[in-house]
């Protein structure tokens, strides 16, 4: 008699998925040869972030992702899982991740420091400089409201560089 599965995993086909992300363009992934079959309930009774993440935003009639590069590889099997579910697929933008001198992801487990909204609209502009948006200076003498509105209008995803990280410093 064998063990017991610890764990529950989706079977995924030996083809590639093809996306076309907001931000990083097209993006390819064949989850057979890159992945394997995936967890979507752990060991511990935890369901896997990929089943949470899919169930979740379908619950929530979520159409357009916004998220960190660094999730751009967890897509394809979210799409997949979203197929075998019959949900809708999402569109997807994956914003470059802000990164320290030696490459780590700016975090709390980097020890990153918080951001400090004191800072205010100086920060604000500094944070769409880093996603490639033009800030003038003049708009950093703005009240907060009329930045946020001043910036809403002016947003433009294309402008967001189609990186995987930056260093704030070159920002």
């Amino acid at each position: 008699m064998g063990a017991a599965a610890r764990a529950w995993r989706l079977r995924v086909p030996d083809r590639e998925f093809v996306f076309r992300d907001r931000v990083q363009g097209e993006a390819r992934q064949n989850l057979e040869r890159e992945v394997g079959d995936f967890v979507l309930l752990r060991a511990d009774g935890q369901y896997a972030y990929q089943l949470a993440v899919v169930v979740d935003d379908a619950d929530q009639g979520i159409d357009s992702v916004v998220r960190g590069v660094n999730l751009l590889d967890s897509t394809a099997r979210q799409i997949w899982l979203q197929h075998c579910l019959g949900l809708p697929v999402p569109s997807h933008a994956h914003l470059p991740v802000a990164v320290n001198a030696t490459g780590e992801k700016l975090s709390k487990q980097t020890r990153a420091p918080a951001v400090d909204p004191a800072q205010g609209v100086g920060l604000l502009a500094r944070v769409l400089r880093f996603l490639g948006q033009p800030v003038p200076g003049e708009a950093e003498g703005m009240a907060l409201a009329e930045f946020w509105r001043w910036a809403v209008e002016r947003w433009d995803i294309a402008r967001v560089p189609a990186v995987r990280a930056v260093f704030p410093g070159d920002a």
